[in-house]
């Protein structure tokens, strides 16, 4: 069984006749056979609508009680039982009642899709999740139901129910909406004019987006190239050059004069990377573009005529903006130009306007020769060779007596003409064509010393002798160039998957970074600078190298990032071709900076959390955990003060035996809160030394109850290197904390064992035991696990017993005891030097 299809009458707000039009298609289905049935229809008491539902089968609602409350909603499993042909289903956007079998109604909708139920359903455009801010800002309300965009852009069918705000409040004025006791209300609020008609606006752009992706995807489908000229887009052909503002502004006034039309700025780079653009003068704009409400667009294409005009049939164009040529007259030896090529091929489907400017004809300028590239002394070689060696050549033929013949001459000829092409590039490569053809001609071609040729044959091979000179020049310096090119990209790649890499291993370190520029570039100092706005100075937020410049004028080569902050290097100038990746670098740096900042204040943001959470737990211990045991003292002393009461000296020693308990939970709590604040500012510096554990365990269990504990510590285990202070508070709080969770009457178990170059104790409770996600939260400070009483601490005991165990250099974690139960274990370091021995069996000794 395939998928449902899914159609939605779109709306601009509530009223304008969505469920109306809804059922009145249910009606026509009906009328033609379709097997329809209501799933869910919400007429809100609207006479008209509900007249509609007459005639229309219903599938009961299922009822759910939330909050001593009955509510209805859609029954799925009646209607996915019903099976129709089409289920109506109103208002998609639909919050469904805790307890409902999916969250949202446009998941219902997806189960009855999936089941190969057609689905008619309603929804207002400010329901959609993209528009929620927009409509706030527009109604002063925020929408709480909410339907995904792609959940309605996937729809089949959308139709919009178009009404004019004022028919709308008409309507509302009757009383066709809402009670009348609601009219003045919704009238002057919701429903004003201005809301209706901005979303309306809303309703109807959004719907022309649909209906173009529609017309994009059977354009697509059917292979259909020529232009529909359904809607103005507007594209912009840009240079980098400074007649870039005049085009963009230009093709916003055309814009305007038609509602809704677009505009698209491109840029097309060749494909070898090299471009004599400006990056500032294109991101200037870019950001133009973007303020008049148009986009921009980057595409590759060596032919910059067919790749403008294939941009323009892709994205249905329907006028092409450029410019006058920037050429020079005698530059048009080379070809038509852009504007005329674009305007001779566009076809009728496509208009072109060239816009006059102020740069017409003052030259574009010549993209950077090779030669600039190659180096002086290769420059001078070749044209040295070019022009120089033909003449030494010419001078050693003729003092031969017996030549090599005008065919050798020739060959000789043309590899000093290929040597001129390696070393110099074409120029002089073709240059010492001429050279050497003129010399042939004047020294080895008979008659001789004349620029005559009688032999037709000797004149067919000096043309062939130029020919093949030129030829091969020319596919010399080309092989060299894209050689030159490769290596470059290669480079550029190189460089960029570095940072790319940086990227996804997430490094921070700004420094490295512009050390890295600086290497790359050859450069003597590189700055990050920033600023708040346009008015504030300059600041620097990293640099490397000496004397970095404080301002992005006074550097060599500065590079924008965004507005106010920009990457200045001091040392040389850059070709063009290398901004691009420095274009790459400055905007690396710029995520770098702010990748440090927020893990910063990431770092700030969670010790202030953390302070205030322990702020908040201590504040909570001393109001209730340490005022318990303190009124428990006044209460006992004031009792015995009273003069109102003759005391027994039995009951004198039990409020003094209270006092004193009340004074030891006292003092056991400070000391646990003092030992938390030495843990959190690091000031707790333990003395290590040697000592046997059977020195210190026995010491820490006096405060527990005799027989409580099973004691086992063989004679034969190493010494710990620890502070013996230190470890006794562990093992006392460790084992008070098992105790107290221990079953009544059942003893826990202290055992310690060696393991190498480790020692651990173990500590063997048989209480509830700890589930495993909770097992690192009860070493977290002011945490009782379950259902501990308040009175029994604050809970510290297990934070601070991990926190000295660490600082000793040992660890503190819980395991399950197997059979039920928690086991304490703490590892210590054995003391160096110490033979380890076995482990003794248990000894079974109680304290």
């Amino acid at each position: 069984m395939g998928r449902g299809t899914l159609r939605i009458y779109l709306g601009a707000a509530p009223g304008v006749g969505k469920t109306y039009a809804m059922l009145s298609e249910a009606h026509r289905r009906v009328e033609r056979g379709t097997d329809c049935v209501v799933a869910l229809v919400e007429h809100h008491d609207r006479p008209r609508t509900e007249v509609m539902l007459h005639g229309l089968e219903q599938v009961p609602r299922t009822e759910i009680t939330y909050r001593s409350a009955v509510f209805t909603e859609m029954d799925v499993d009646a209607v996915l039982e019903r099976a129709p042909a089409v289920a109506l289903v109103d208002e998609l956007a639909h919050t469904n009642v805790p307890g409902s079998r999916n969250a949202k109604r446009w998941q219902d909708v997806e189960e009855l899709l999936k089941a190969g139920i057609d689905v008619i359903s309603t929804v207002n455009i400010q329901h959609l999740e993209s528009l929620g801010d927009v409509v706030e800002s527009i109604t002063g309300v925020r929408q709480q139901e909410t339907v995904p965009d792609e959940v309605v852009r996937r729809a089949d069918q959308i139709e919009l129910v178009d009404m004019s705000p004022q028919a709308l409040r008409r309507r509302m004025a009757h009383g066709n909406i809402y009670q009348p006791d609601k009219l003045d209300a919704a009238l002057s609020n919701y429903f004003r004019p201005g809301n209706l008609t901005a979303l309306r606006e809303l309703a109807l752009l959004w719907t022309a987006d649909r209906v173009d992706e529609y017309l994009q995807q059977y354009r697509g489908e059917h292979n259909i190239r020529t232009t529909w000229q359904a809607r103005e887009r507007i594209v912009v052909g840009l240079t980098g050059g400074p007649e870039g503002r005049t085009l963009i502004r230009r093709a916003s006034r055309m814009a305007a004069k038609g509602s809704g039309s677009e505009i698209l700025a491109v840029y097309i780079a060749r494909s070898d990377g090299l471009t004599s653009a400006s990056p500032k003068e294109l991101a200037v704009q870019r950001t133009l573009v973007e303020d008049v409400g148009g986009t921009f667009h980057h595409v590759i294409g060596d032919d910059i005529p067919a790749a403008l005009l294939e941009f323009a049939r892709g994205v249905n164009a329907t006028q092409i903006v450029l410019g006058s040529s920037r050429r020079k007259t005698w530059q048009y030896i080379y070809g038509p130009g852009v504007g005329a090529t674009v305007a001779r091929e566009s076809g009728p489907d496509l208009d072109v306007h060239i816009v006059t400017h102020e740069e017409v004809a003052k030259g574009r300028g010549l993209p950077i020769a090779r030669g600039a590239r190659l180096g002086r002394a290769r420059i001078v070689s070749g044209w040295l060779v070019g022009v120089a060696g033909p003449v030494l050549l010419s001078l050693l033929l003729r003092s031969l007596e017996n030549g090599p013949g005008l065919a050798n001459d020739v060959l000789l000829f043309l590899f000093l003409t290929v040597a001129a092409a390696l070393l110099g590039g074409l120029r002089p490569a073709l240059a010492s064509a001429a050279v050497g053809v003129m010399l042939l001609n004047y020294w080895f071609t008979p008659p001789t010393q004349t620029l005559t040729v009688q032999d037709p044959e000797n004149f067919v091979a000096i043309v062939i002798f130029f020919a093949v000179a030129v030829a091969v020049s020319s596919v010399v310096d080309l092989a060299a160039r894209r050689t030159h090119q490769a290596a470059r990209l290669r480079a550029e790649s190189e460089i960029l998957s570095f940072l790319a890499g940086s990227v996804l291993r997430g490094e921070t370190a700004l420094d490295a970074l512009l050390e890295r520029v600086r290497e790359t570039f050859a450069m003597e100092s590189v700055a990050l600078l920033e600023r708040t706005s346009d008015v504030d100075p300059w600041t620097c937020a990293g640099s490397v190298g000496p004397a970095p410049v404080a301002r992005p004028d006074d550097a060599d080569v500065d590079m924008p990032v965004g507005d106010n902050m920009a990457l200045a290097l001091s040392g040389r100038v850059l070709p063009a071709e290398d901004r691009r990746v420095l274009g790459a670098f400055a905007a690396q740096a710029a995520v770098v900076l702010d990748r440090q900042r927020l893990v910063s204040e990431a770092d700030r943001a969670r010790r202030l959390a953390e302070g205030n959470r322990i702020r908040t737990a201590l504040l909570a211990a001393v109001s209730h955990d340490l005022r318990t045991p303190l009124a428990g003292i006044k209460a006992a002393v004031s009792s015995l003060r009273s003069d109102d009461v003759a005391w027994s000296p039995e009951d004198e020693a039990e409020l003094l035996e209270g006092i004193e308990d009340g004074a030891d939970r006292l003092d056991h709590l400070v000391g646990n809160l003092l030992d938390m604040s030495r843990l959190q500012t690091g000031t707790v510096t333990p003395l290590i030394r040697e000592i046997d554990l059977d020195e210190v365990v026995p010491m820490a269990l006096g405060g527990v109850p005799e027989g409580s504990v099973d004691l086992d510590i063989p004679e034969t285990l190493p010494m710990v290197a620890v502070d013996p202070g230190l470890l006794e508070r562990v093992v006392a709080n460790v084992v008070e904390n098992a105790v107290k969770y221990s079953p009544g009457g059942e003893p826990i178990a202290v055992a310690a064992s060696a393991h190498g170059e480790r020692v651990e104790l173990r500590v063997v409770d048989r209480g509830r035991g700890v589930p495993d996600e909770a097992k690192e939260r009860i070493f977290e400070p002011f945490q009782r696990y379950g259902d501990a009483p308040r009175g029994a601490g604050v809970g510290l005991g297990l934070a601070v017993s991990r926190g000295f165990a660490e600082a000793m250099g040992g660890t503190l974690d819980a395991e399950d005891t197997p059979g039920g139960g928690l086991t304490m274990v703490l590892t210590l370091t054995a003391a160096p030097g110490r033979a380890q021995a076995g482990v003794a069996l248990p000894a079974g000794a109680t304290s």
